[in-house]
């Protein structure tokens, strides 16, 4: 089974050297996302393409590889095609009948043609000449140029003729590895998680940065979503979590500034501390959820007066977006359900909050602030690679690994929906309920404590960290199950 990658339109208006060049890190990432599918799997880059070749054993994963390659950025579309060598126009019409005739019978159709390299024909010729043939030797009701239900699509290179079968629409955007880096300041609502997407599909290689405003239970949230976005989207280069604790500075806001400008002064601390990361880090750019008047610190005044505060280049995708639109990406990305289930921590509410700040009034504010707490919270910053962020979470409780469970034992699969719908978890013996690791804590009530609960996940760990914390609250009966 072949697959035939075509690159986003963007990279193919660059200059030669920097088409070349993206090229071959798309190649290479695309190489290194498939080795963890299967070894065995084929990649082969072109100028205007790159190739994918699945032995013919490794047929039945090609619904793993559609999907990777889907989530691959600097990908515009996949096709799916079978290779031919080719004699002439009849060689070209039965090779195609063999596989678009079922497709056709009793549609209208059309046939598309797309050439490259020297023949003594054009495009059109085979298009009539096929298109012709498919009417008279096949079910196919008519020929539709205009409105047709089905469209026969072939590819002709030099000596080779591709029959397309199908065709999947890639992420677009450029390969992660070709630009520099940014720092996403990350809650994990809604904002943060599809302004990341949006750098990471640009192919800007993101680290995530993330202001503990108070409770663990929000750190592990944003920790697993941090996460489900970079195996989704960026996981062809390692990134960076960093953690600062903000819980002493957002008291010292609320014990030093007036309550009208807390929320920008709030803002201001955490760019001035995001910078200081990225300094360190030797990233260029800072990305932000914010997008204009969505909420009182987002007007233009007082994003004015918050990047005053910075000479690091602020980034904000969402800066004209809505929130349904937001919203839906979200659903599109699989954050929507983490974003929905996030804890929230207001610290700083701001009664009355002012939407035109002043930057002599900041300022003003700003003085009575004890600023080593500020550099307290930078110095106690953690860092841990993307890949290994949820090994760094503290658990508060060990819990029993069990791997063949009693009769009576419920399996709870607390995968994400779309991981479990790909890899449907089966056992014989046993009651398996779904409930998402997002909507666990939602669910406590429904725990029935006379009953044995085994979480389970494909690796382990996101189940070691529910169960622990579920014991901590008082729920003994709750373990973890590894088949």
């Amino acid at each position: 089974m072949k697959f035939i990658v075509k690159l986003f339109p963007e990279i193919t208006i660059k200059s030669k050297p920097v088409r070349k060049q993206f090229v071959k890190q798309l190649k290479r990432n695309i190489r290194k996302i498939l080795k963890r599918v299967d070894e065995r799997i084929e990649v082969a880059g072109q100028w205007d393409k790159i190739e994918v070749d699945l032995p013919v054993e490794l047929t039945d994963i090609s619904t793993d590889v559609i999907d990777a390659l889907q989530r691959i950025p600097g990908i515009a579309n996949i096709l799916q095609v079978t290779e031919h060598e080719y004699s002439d126009f009849d060689d070209i019409l039965e090779k195609t009948r063999v596989t678009y005739a079922p497709m056709i019978a009793g549609k209208s159709f059309v046939v598309r043609v797309k050439r490259a390299g020297k023949h003594e024909f054009r495009s059109t010729d085979v298009e009539r000449y096929v298109g012709g043939g498919l009417l008279k030797f096949t079910e196919g009701k008519s020929v539709d140029l205009h409105n047709p239900e089905v469209v026969v699509k072939l590819e002709i290179r030099d000596e080779k003729l591709y029959i397309i079968e199908k065709r999947y629409q890639g992420l677009g955007g450029f390969p992660i590895g070709c630009l520099d880096s940014v720092l996403s300041l990350i809650s994990g609502g809604f904002d943060s998680t599809v302004s990341s997407f949006l750098t990471m599909r640009r192919g800007l290689r993101t680290h995530f940065c993330f202001f503990n405003l108070g409770g663990s239970a929000h750190e592990i949230g944003v920790k697993q979503v941090s996460l489900h976005l970079w195996e989704q989207y960026g996981s062809s280069h390692k990134v960076k979590f960093v953690t600062v604790p903000f819980e002493e500075v957002v008291a010292e806001i609320l014990k030093s500034v007036h309550h009208s400008q807390m929320g920008v002064v709030l803002k201001r601390m955490m760019l001035r501390a995001a910078s200081q990361v990225a300094e360190q880090m030797s990233v260029q750019a800072l990305v932000t959820g914010e997008s204009v008047a969505q909420v009182s610190s987002q007007t233009l005044t007082n994003l004015s007066v918050i990047d005053k505060v910075t000479d690091t280049l602020v980034l904000r995708p969402l800066i004209t977006m809505d929130k349904p639109e937001i919203i839906r990406i979200s659903a599109e990305i699989g954050t929507e359900d983490f974003a929905k289930t996030m804890p929230e921590y207001c610290g700083v509410i701001s009664d009355r909050p002012t939407t035109r700040a002043k930057i002599e009034k900041i300022e003003r504010e700003e003085e009575r602030f004890d600023f080593a707490v500020l550099d307290k919270a930078v110095e106690d910053q953690v860092w841990v690679t993307i890949d290994q962020v949820l090994d760094s979470i503290v658990t508060v409780d060990d819990v029993e690994i069990v791997s063949t469970p009693s009769i009576d034992d419920v399996i709870v699969d607390i995968r994400h929906p779309d991981e479990a719908e790909r890899k449907p978890l089966h056992l014989t013996n046993n009651k398996i309920i779904s409930i998402p690791f997002f909507e666990l804590m939602s669910k406590t009530q429904d725990i029935d404590l006379s009953k044995r609960y085994l979480l389970y996940c494909e690796k382990g760990t996101m189940s070691q960290l529910h169960a622990s914390h579920l014991k901590g609250e008082g729920f003994d009966n709750v373990l973890v199950y590894r088949g």
